[in-house]
Order: structure tokens, then C-alpha cells, then sequence
């Protein structure tokens, strides 16, 4: 009886070391994190894996459409979706700053990540109870399939495989159609009538500014903020109420990686006056507002590339 209580205490304690604190929302991977990958690591051997229910982690998604020039999706796909499904009240979400700590003390890239049998490792270290990943694909002409599909960590089991087709340009359509998928096959989350509401809002609905926040999260990643505060500036210029893009670039001037310029504040106080394109327009850009695929279409993109 006492050695099964000690190992109770030790479980809890070993849960506490892994939870991460709430100041890990941002996008930076700080000492903090890679310390807590580390611990992760060590207690991997001594005390097995400590699943925590109703837990998911999204890892990234592997490009096989041969074009490497869409590799900022791998990591793009999983944000939208981390985000996204973090707004669901019957789930816990695991933060992308932990996975990629994970994947380089691992020594992995995002391609070592999706090898098989590695991501279960990596879903265990994590403490998830699912783990969501997948592919997009090339198909025909200017489209592209993206694959999902969950695997239930305790059992081992695959389940919840989806398939969405669409244009690079819809691909804020194509990551909600995605959610609802996945959320159908969650069977635990129950969501109220406010939730699905908000899930519905498109992080953004203009793919520029969302692919200029892939490839700063991306340049963060690798060390070089002042490279990724441009891309987010980017972001914001296109859209001024993308949030992950504010608070990451936010995130870089409160860790002191990059120092504020003249410029970047005087875009910091313009943004904070603006709203994003998908809440309410701003008289400089009346016609940036786009619901459906078919709006974006009829909408001047002659300022937007976008090509295979």
C-alpha cells in the first residue's frame, strides 16, 4: 500500500514538472520550454509515459506535394488548428512551443517527426491523449488535398481519417472544414452554440497574411527574430487584427529580441486601433472582406501571388 502510494506521489509530481506554465502560449521556444523537453527526456525511461485525459496535441503536417517552397505549411496547418481547437472548453490543447522543443531534442526535423513511429514517442512525451497529424497532397490542376487523421495514444489506434480538397487560395476554408471533421470524431467534445461560432470565424481570410505568419513562426523557430518580426509586420500590414501574428510579434519586443524601431511603434499603435479583416473592415481596405471562396475570387488579388 505505501509503495503504491509513493508512486501516485511520484506520478503527480512528474505531471506538475511536464504541465507547462500559462506564460507558454507565445511562439518563442525560451530556455523554459527546452528545459522542460529536456526533463521530459530524462523521465522517459524512469517513469514511462503519464497520459493526461482529454489531452491533444497537433503535430505538423508533412508536405508531399513536392514543391518545397510550401514547406511553411507543415507547421502553418498545425497553428490554424491549435489555435482553433484551443477554444474549446472540453479538450486541452498542448502548445506548439512544447512540440517543437520536443522535435529538436529529439534531433528530428519536421520530416523525422512524421516518420513512422515517431510521432506516438513524441504524442507519449507530450502527455496527449490524441494525436492529430497528416499530409497535404498535390491533386489536380491548382488544387490540393490536405489528409488528417487521429491516432488514440492509449490504444494505438487510428481513427478519424479526412480528406479535404480545395485551392491554396481557400486554405482558410479548407482548415475550418478540416476542424469540424476532426471535431466530429472527437466524441468527448460536446460543443455549446457560442463555441461553434467562434470556431467558424477564419483566423483570417486573407492566405497572404496567413502564409507571412507561417514563415515568421518558422524563422522563429530557427533563431532569427529580426527576420520573423518582418514577416509578422507583413502579416499585419495585410491584416491588422491577425492576433497570432500581434502577439507573437508582441512576444519578440517583450523578450527583448528585437528592439522597437520608430516604425514598429508607430505600427504597434496603429494596430492597436485596428480590427481584423474578419470583425470589421477599415476604411483603407473596403474591399479585403471576404465569407467564401467565391468572394475571394471576386476581390482585386492583383497584388497576390499565389501559384504551384
Amino acid at each position: 500500500m505505501k509503495e503504491k502510494w509513493l508512486w501516485g506521489l511520484v506520478s503527480l509530481i512528474f505531471m506538475v514538472i511536464l504541465l507547462p506554465p500559462s506564460s507558454w502560449a507565445g511562439q518563442v521556444i525560451t530556455e523554459d520550454v527546452r528545459l522542460w523537453a529536456g526533463r521530459a527526456l530524462a523521465q522517459e525511461k524512469t517513469l514511462g509515459a503519464v497520459i493526461t485525459p482529454d489531452t491533444v496535441a497537433v503535430l505538423y503536417f508533412n508536405n508531399k506535394t513536392e514543391y518545397t517552397r510550401l514547406d511553411f505549411l507543415r507547421k502553418g496547418l498545425a497553428l490554424m488548428l491549435i489555435t482553433d481547437l484551443s477554444k474549446i472548453n472540453d479538450i486541452r490543447v498542448i502548445e506548439r512551443v512544447r512540440l517543437q522543443a520536443l522535435v529538436e531534442e529529439l534531433g528530428l526535423g519536421v520530416s523525422g517527426l512524421v516518420a513512422s513511429g515517431t510521432a506516438p514517442r513524441v504524442g507519449k512525451l507530450l502527455g496527449a491523449e490524441y494525436i492529430i497529424g497528416g499530409d497535404f497532397i498535390k491533386g489536380t490542376f491548382d488544387a490540393f488535398h490536405i489528409k488528417s487523421n487521429i491516432l488514440e495514444i492509449p490504444v494505438g489506434e487510428v481513427f478519424g481519417i479526412s480528406v479535404i480538397e480545395g485551392l491554396l487560395k481557400e486554405l482558410f476554408r479548407m482548415e475550418k472544414d478540416l476542424l469540424f471533421e476532426i471535431i466530429k470524431y472527437l466524441k468527448k467534445v460536446k460543443l455549446t452554440p457560442e463555441e461553434e461560432e467562434e470556431l467558424r470565424k477564419p483566423l483570417s481570410t486573407d492566405v497572404e497574411a496567413l502564409f507571412s505568419l507561417f514563415k515568421g513562426i518558422e524563422s522563429s523557430d530557427r533563431g532569427n527574430y529580426g527576420k520573423a518580426s518582418t514577416f509578422y509586420e507583413k502579416a499585419l500590414k495585410r491584416d491588422p487584427g491577425l492576433r497570432p501574428a500581434k502577439s507573437a510579434l508582441q512576444e519578440l519586443y517583450n523578450l527583448g529580441l528585437i528592439t522597437k524601431k520608430k516604425r514598429r511603434g508607430a505600427l504597434m499603435k496603429t494596430l492597436r486601433d485596428r480590427t481584423s479583416l474578419t470583425d470589421e473592415l477599415t476604411p483603407e481596405a473596403p474591399l479585403k472582406r471576404a465569407l467564401t471562396p467565391g468572394d475571394v475570387d471576386q476581390r482585386d488579388t492583383s497584388d497576390v501571388t499565389i501559384s504551384w
